[in-house]
């Protein structure tokens, strides 16, 4: 008969415990190592955008954020620390107020006019009509155009004596219009351009959140009696509510952005009509050398543009059914 030590058998609670860290250590150094591989790897692919961002987007935030809070010299140089004088002399300043109010007013323009014309263009070529194919190549043209050409076409069509539009007018018996020196019609006629060049990107836009609509969801309501109205209504616009969300928002920035059109048409006038912040900015920074003015406004501009946004998020998000 055999007899076995009892503690030859059943490991004591230290080598057993010896053993798990040992083998927790063999798990953990490789695991570790793969982590450290990976955010490696990581960073490696992300240096390239991240060294761009800093090139492009923060170090010049940060360089407005100092020229705004200094005085320059006319030829452009730092002089002293002025704190947020630059920003108490924008809110003082008429000139300034009348480019907030008429960049308010553009956008108010060409944001609602342009979504609102590309989403019935779309709905139209939504309904695959004998030659829908023709039709959306020609309503995303314009995307294709610069704004520098674009701006000069326009500008031939806006002439007041060779230009298209009057010569319609003057056919049905109507005065001609001073599209561009006119402080009345300078800025619609600014608003006109810009429709007709955001048209194409939005039409593509909405065009494809409604072909990403299910046509089952389509047959379903024809089945249960709904017209073309109400399936529009009802359907069409709940669905690309996230594309609506995002052509508004985008839209939205655009239109605060806008400058191209305004130099090369009518250059902030006449009489300031049509002086938006960005021109405005422009006038500052670039041609009058004073870079803190401009560098406060451009601050200011971006502080308007994010809290439009976050307000964007905030209340219109809620409308938007995500599917």
């Amino acid at each position: 008969m055999i007899v076995l030590d009892k503690s030859s058998v059943v490991p004591s609670r230290r080598a057993l415990k010896q053993a798990t860290d040992r083998a927790r250590s063999r798990t953990r150094i490789p695991r570790r190592a793969g982590w450290l591989q990976e955010y490696s790897l990581a960073a490696l692919f992300l240096a390239p955008s991240i060294a761009l961002f800093g090139i492009f987007l923060f170090y010049p935030l940060v360089q407005s954020i100092y020229l705004s809070l200094h005085s320059t010299t006319p030829r452009g140089d730092v002089a002293k620390y002025i704190g947020l004088r630059n920003f108490e002399r924008l809110f003082e300043a008429s000139g300034f107020l009348n480019s907030l109010w008429v960049t308010v007013e553009f956008m108010l323009f060409t944001v609602p006019t342009s979504i609102l014309l590309a989403l019935i263009l779309a709905a139209i070529c939504r309904t695959h009509l004998r030659g829908s194919k023709v039709f959306r190549f020609i309503f995303s043209l314009p995307i294709a155009i610069s704004v520098g050409t674009g701006s000069v076409i326009w500008m031939m069509l806006f002439h007041p004596t060779l230009g298209m539009p009057n010569y319609l007018l003057q056919l049905i018996g109507l005065p001609g219009i001073q599209w561009l020196t006119s402080p009345d019609w300078a800025l619609i006629s600014i608003s006109i351009m810009t429709v007709w060049m955001n048209v194409g990107f939005l039409f593509i836009l909405l065009l494809g959140g409604m072909e990403g609509v299910s046509e089952e969801i389509y047959e379903s309501a024809r089945m249960d009696g709904a017209g073309p109205m109400r399936t529009f209504f009802r359907l069409t616009l709940p669905l690309i509510s996230p594309t609506l969300f995002f052509a508004s928002v985008t839209s939205i920035i655009s239109a605060f952005q806008s400058f191209g059109q305004i130099n090369i048409l009518t250059k902030g006038g006449p009489v300031n009509s049509t002086n938006v912040l960005v021109f405005n900015l422009y006038q500052d920074a670039f041609v009058n050398f004073r870079f803190g003015s401009g560098s406060a406004q451009a601050l200011v501009l971006f502080v308007l543009i994010l809290i439009l946004t976050v307000i964007q998020f905030k209340f219109g998000e809620k409308k938007v059914h995500y599917q």
